[in-house]
């Protein structure tokens, strides 16, 4: 089994590429956000899904390992096939399909071309229970990088001597409302808060 190429991007579209490996083209089907991170003429790292069928031999490619098992629980249900899977994958982030499957969310699934009610109730039937890591995972992600961010704030609001005690709870408040704020912009928006 192909587990990953690594190798020069020789072509790329919005669906696939063709990575170069030790003088050989690889065609690989790939997703939007996949593609979107690849450059023609740049080294890269897919992760790679073979599927074999009678009349086809075909792989698939992920620049990430979630994106991959996320693909593999997606056509692990009946009726979802590899093009269902990444029309999902480039359609919905890995959040909004964990959180439509685990909130039983079937018409947010409906929106992805190809999907049906029946399929988008059987995903969310066969899937719910194997989803749940994927939104802990992001959970646990986004918790990391907000402590990072909050910690740089609040040292810098130090130095320049507003106690930490102080700007720790405007910190956290505006944390929760907006979990992408950037350091300088947190210790901003704390400066005009205080």
């Amino acid at each position: 089994m192909i587990y990953s190429l690594r190798g020069i991007v020789q072509e790329l579209s919005p669906t696939f590429v063709v990575m170069e490996v030790g003088g050989v083209g690889y065609y690989v089907g790939i997703s939007l956000p996949t593609s979107q991170r690849l450059e023609i003429g740049q080294p890269a790292l897919l992760y790679t899904q073979p599927i074999i069928r009678e009349d086809a031999h075909l792989l698939y490619g992920f620049f990430g390992k979630e994106e991959k098992e996320l693909f593999n629980l997606l056509i692990s249900v009946n009726g979802v096939g590899p093009a269902s899977a990444l029309i999902m994958l480039s359609s919905l982030s890995h959040s909004e399909i964990s959180s439509a499957i685990l909130s039983g969310n079937g018409a947010l699934l409906q929106r992805v071309k190809g999907i049906g009610a029946k399929t988008a109730d059987r995903i969310i039937v066969d899937l719910r229970d194997k989803i749940q890591k994927f939104s802990i995972e992001e959970q646990n992600i986004s918790n990391l990088a907000n402590t990072k961010t909050k910690d740089e704030a609040l040292s810098a609001l130090e130095v320049l001597g507003i106690s930490k005690k102080m700007s720790e709870k405007i910190a956290d408040k505006f944390l929760k409302q907006n979990p992408e704020l950037s350091v300088e912009e947190l210790v901003k928006l704390i400066l005009k808060n205080i």
